[in-house]
């Protein structure tokens, strides 16, 4: 099994989706939106969001679908490179922290806001301080948007079943990705596909092999379990001290899948200094493809 990074020229690769003939997007802090041919030696940008653009999804006519942590929900036209905006705000309240999606067949839109108190900048902040302020939304077609869930521990990742029975979300803080029944006897419930995950989930995604593939962007840190539990005021003091002194993810690149019914099908746990803090997976073709918050550059991995 091979690992190989592919540099783009802007740091943050924070996601990756792959289209069917094999190229890769992924979206950088300067909010660049970058296109990688399928052996990744090629890259041209796209796209300029004018925000911070994280989790991707690809519509059926080739079109993307971008969660800007700044901008909100946009559609990126990737044939001429235009940006239209498709959702700023809840209920009149402009989102803070737009981050990961889903997209059904019906073309409803299933996305994630992290924190209503802090935006993309301060992640550290809302994740120490653990304000349980994310939410799941969903974007109809007629461009309502609602809330399903909310006082999620950082909400992040979302992913659709196969059968689209059900929407999954990711709590980073938590270490859970949650599920919501969207039909049958069980409409409306919610509960765990994954519980006691070994780190901090970052995006989740459906692949190209049914599987539910889950980033552990960081593993887990007894310190900062310990201040989740801590009174408010401590959590709010830790995250106001030097940055240099707070706690740091530990550097790791590891995702695992899952199947619809919560089964570990593949933990791929990789040693490779040139490459941390995986947030961002995508299966294709028994290659699994990874983008970092921080790195500036995505990574593939051999499955298959």
């Amino acid at each position: 099994m091979t690992f190989t990074v592919h540099p783009v020229p802007g740091p943050g690769a924070e996601d990756v989706v792959v289209a069917p003939d094999g190229h890769v997007y992924t979206g950088t802090e300067d909010g660049s939106i970058f296109r990688l041919s399928p052996d990744g030696q090629r890259v041209e940008r796209v796209a300029q969001t004018g925000g911070r653009p994280l989790g991707l999804e690809l519509f059926a006519d080739g079109d993307l679908l971008v969660c800007d942590a700044h901008r909100g929900l946009l559609v990126v036209h990737v044939a001429d490179g235009t940006v239209e905006t498709l959702t700023t705000q809840v209920d009149g309240v402009p989102m803070r922290f737009c981050n990961n999606a889903a997209i059904a067949g019906d073309g409803t839109i299933w996305f994630s806001d992290s924190s209503t108190r802090y935006g993309v900048e301060q992640w550290k902040d809302d994740f120490v301080q653990d304000t349980r302020t994310g939410r799941l939304l969903r974007r109809d077609p007629d461009g309502t948007v609602v809330v399903v869930l909310d006082g999620l521990a950082f909400a992040n990742g979302v992913a659709l079943s196969i059968d689209e029975r059900f929407v999954a979300v990711a709590e980073t803080g938590a270490r859970t990705v949650v599920r919501h029944w969207l039909v049958g006897p069980r409409a409306g419930e919610r509960d765990l596909l994954v519980d006691d995950l070994p780190g901090y989930p970052d995006n989740i995604a459906r692949g190209s092999d049914g599987l539910i593939w889950v980033t552990i962007a960081s593993p887990v840190d007894p310190l900062v379990e310990r201040l989740q539990r801590a009174p408010l005021p401590v959590r709010k003091a830790v995250t106001m001290i030097p940055e240099r002194l707070q706690p740091k993810p530990k550097r790791t690149i590891r995702v695992q899948a899952y199947d619809d019914q919560g089964a570990l099908v593949h933990d791929v746990d990789l040693d490779e200094p040139g490459y941390h803090m995986v947030t961002g997976v995508r299966e294709h073709a028994g290659r699994v493809w990874m983008g970092s918050l921080h790195e500036p550059a995505v990574a593939v991995h051999d499955v298959g």
